[in-house]
């Protein structure tokens, strides 16, 4: 079977991590009898200087016609004088609307290899580590409200369908059937109308799903309790703005947000693979940046996209194997552990996997 991937590098590291992940996906390709072809298109900050703006029609249309999309990461400080509206962030947004997904995965795994980097005390932890997923809604709310400024004030609107609501709903839960059939919605029902309409929507969508266990916290709740008991959570659902910030606090409780992977769906098979870190500019071409992150969302690319679990669970298998023997990048180094570069990292997940 052919793929057709659109990439795109950004800025930064994204180069660097997303050369890796590319070998990774080639090789899964050599051992399964697969082929991927490669389109690079531009997006972002090297946008804006190689065509003047951060998402080129092209790049719209390049990535409409593939069966999935691998981006490493733009932006950084040389764009930050840069109007909203120009800066190279704008490529997200558009690109998401562009594509239609509206459903960000975010998986928060520690690494068993990893569990000293957790900044959670070990009996909070407790047996077996951490694993959970966030399920955030990405096209919606009030990062795509009607926004304004009238003479000393701002305003940014939050707002929801059912329409939106349940389609997000139907993601979370189906990926419940999957794992352990739990999911937690949060909102802020007790203040904000439009979370009432999540909530109750929410309960109707359960319905559904019969085996899924379902509760509600607030979302200044949900913040405290992913500190303070993270092993409650199996898949957490919840709209744009408080995913945003959810999904940060879950990468950072797992120890490196360096190895964390993300997948943005929507209604078809087409999806957009992306690490959740930023660009790194300062180590940009130094190969010391982590490809993990990168490699493992392909590895979700071939879950979601491609429905090839087998080739999905055999990269996540390198990666630990590679942990194992005590191979480190600088994010995640500790003492007794082997310090190596981007391009080293990305050569031994390769040999794991033969």
């Amino acid at each position: 079977m052919n793929y057709k991937i659109a990439v795109i590098p950004g800025d930064g590291i994204g180069p660097d991590i997303v050369e890796q992940a590319k070998l990774v996906l080639t090789e899964v390709g050599n051992k399964y009898g697969h082929s991927f072809e490669y389109k690079e298109v531009l997006a972002g900050g090297v946008a804006i200087d190689k065509v003047g703006e951060p998402l080129p029609e092209e790049t719209i249309k390049v990535c409409k016609e593939s069966d999935s999309v691998l981006l490493g990461a733009v932006g950084g400080p040389k764009w930050d004088n840069l109007a909203g509206d120009e800066r190279p962030e704008k490529a997200l947004l558009g690109l998401r609307s562009a594509l239609e997904l509206f459903a960000n995965i975010r998986p928060a795994t520690m690494f068993n290899q990893l569990r000293d980097a957790c900044p959670l005390k070990d009996e909070i932890i407790g047996e077996g580590g951490l694993d959970l997923v966030v399920v955030r809604e990405l096209t919606g709310g009030i990062y795509f409200g009607e926004r304004g400024r009238e003479g000393e004030e701002a305003y940014d609107t939050m707002k929801y369908s059912v329409s939106e609501i349940k389609r997000i709903a139907k993601v979370a839960f189906d990926i419940a059937m999957k794992r352990n059939k739990k999911v937690t919605s949060i909102d802020k029902s007790n203040i904000l109308e439009n979370s009432r309409l999540w909530r109750s929507v929410v309960e109707e969508v359960a319905k559904d799903y019969p085996e899924v266990e379902v509760n509600h916290l607030y979302v200044d709740n949900g913040a405290m309790q992913l500190v303070i008991n993270p092993k409650q959570f199996d898949v957490i659902l919840t709209g744009n703005m408080f995913g945003d910030i959810l999904s940060d606090e879950a990468s950072m409780i797992t120890g490196s947000i360096g190895m964390l992977p993300s997948a943005s769906l929507g209604s078809s098979k087409l999806g957009m693979y992306e690490p959740i870190h930023g660009s790194a500019p300062d180590i940009a071409g130094m190969d010391k940046a982590n490809p993990i992150a990168t490699v493992l969302s392909v590895a979700m690319m071939l879950r979601y996209s491609f429905d090839l679990e087998k080739e999905a669970k055999a990269i996540e298998k390198a990666v630990e194997q590679v942990l194992e023997e005590g191979y480190r990048t600088g994010d995640i180094m500790s003492k007794g552990m082997k310090l190596v570069g981007t391009k080293e990292m990305g050569k031994l997940i390769v040999e794991k996997l033969n």
